[in-house]
């Protein structure tokens, strides 16, 4: 066995394989916080699947805080708000966007996207417990101990195959406090159903949390890049100090300082 030969064919491996520039991230904060907004920075064309009741209206008509023009009215963001609304005694939300999902990835439509974001995870996982308990037989009902394993499998599941499509994918969700109970300090995570808070984020380059600051100005939106003593946060890709501890929500900008494609696709 020719060792160099081997070792040649792990680097090309590693250097042709698209995951290696493949850009996802995290984005969550509380209401308010402009997390869904900072969708409008990102490559075009962007799809937004939404599971959060009105939610994508801030991706409608001109943002002045924002350096891009994007917005569903140039035909540069797409959504659908059809998963928006669910009755838990007769869900059909989580199954309907598993159907569209896999229809559009058999029709290669996330390949000629920029950009594919569900917003947000918390209502996601909502509705996919809402399937679960319609398969129990229990629609409606309360979830019981033995229906959370498979509500955070369906998710896991659904995640490692959406951080894989020849896009960037942006997952949008809501923080949660918990509580140290050995120092009773407050911290801010994902919110999120049980052990996925520890096992998503996992999966993910990037976690940022969307932070509001009052200013002479006004006030300005951030993205927290790396954890501080509140919140979660993460940055693979900025590892070397490319990003700032706090960043513009400007997804485009953050592709640029870290070496990443950020031009926008073909518009579709």
């Amino acid at each position: 066995m020719d060792i160099r030969e081997e070792a040649t064919k792990i680097r090309h491996k590693y250097e042709t394989d698209p995951r290696t520039k493949s850009y996802n991230a995290i984005v969550y904060g509380g209401l308010g916080s402009g997390k869904t907004a900072s969708i409008r920075s990102c490559r075009t064309p962007i799809l937004v699947h939404s599971f959060d009741p009105g939610g994508t209206k801030v991706l409608s008509g001109k943002a002045d805080w924002s350096a891009y023009n994007t917005s569903i009215e140039s035909g540069d963001i797409l959504v659908d708000t059809s998963f928006e609304v669910d009755d838990p005694s007769k869900p059909v939300a989580f199954e309907s966007w598993d159907t569209e999902y896999h229809r559009l990835k058999k029709l290669d439509f996330f390949s000629h996207l920029g950009t594919y974001a569900i917003d947000s995870i918390t209502t996601w996982a909502q509705c996919a417990m809402n399937a679960v308990l319609k398969k129990a037989g229990r629609a409606g009902g309360v979830p019981q101990q033995n229906d959370w394993y498979p509500q955070m499998n369906m998710l896991e599941l659904a995640i490692r195959e959406f951080i894989s499509l020849p896009c960037d994918c942006i997952l949008i969700g809501h923080d949660a406090a918990t509580k140290d109970e050995v120092t009773g300090k407050i911290f801010k995570d994902l919110m999120i159903t049980g052990k996925l808070v520890r096992r998503v984020p996992l999966l993910f380059d990037e976690i940022y949390h969307a932070e509001t600051k009052e200013t002479s100005k006004g006030v300005e939106y951030q993205l927290l890049t790396r954890k501080n003593g509140t919140y979660q946060a993460r940055s693979r890709l900025g590892k070397n100090g490319e990003l700032e501890l706090y960043e513009k929500p400007d997804i485009k900008n953050i592709l640029r300082k870290v070496g990443y494609v950020y031009e926008d696709k073909p518009k579709i």
